[in-house]
């Protein structure tokens, strides 16, 4: 179980990783209000009325350069810095990462005399059998 949650973790974190450094573009075509087209790796398919309607009255004929059609994009940039550099950060930052870096290491280093010092003492004298007074027995 514990295997599965951990794969399921690193499966997860790569997703997200893939979808905050991805760029896309999604292309729309609307004719009016209705969407006619969409796409995601070209351009989106019109629906061929973008061309120059010529509207005819009864006291004169005239040539309106409007059309109904509209073409929409919608992009998301990636982020393409993933790893602040360091003169970015402020002092406090700065001295806090160097401090703990510091102690970190520090917490690791071994002692250099092999003395234990309470090797001359005797250890304490039991008066009563601990299993007993607890009555907890090993079957």
């Amino acid at each position: 179980m514990k295997q599965f949650i951990h794969k399921s973790m690193a499966v997860f974190m790569a997703a997200v990783v893939l979808m905050t450094t991805m760029s896309f573009a999604v292309d729309m075509h609307y004719c009016g209000d209705t969407l006619v087209d969409f796409s995601f790796v070209h351009q989106a398919k019109s629906c061929g009325m973008e061309k120059t309607q010529v509207i005819a009255s009864c006291e004169t004929s005239t040539v309106s350069g409007k059309s109904c059609c509209t073409d929409k994009q919608l992009i998301k940039e990636g982020n393409e810095v993933l790893k602040a550099p360091f003169d970015h950060f402020t002092l406090e930052q700065q001295v806090f990462i160097a401090s703990f870096t510091f102690s970190f290491i520090n917490l690791f280093e071994g002692t250099e005399s092999n003395e234990v010092p309470f090797i001359d003492y005797a250890p304490p004298f039991l008066k009563q059998n601990v299993q007993v007074l607890h009555q907890t027995f090993l079957i």
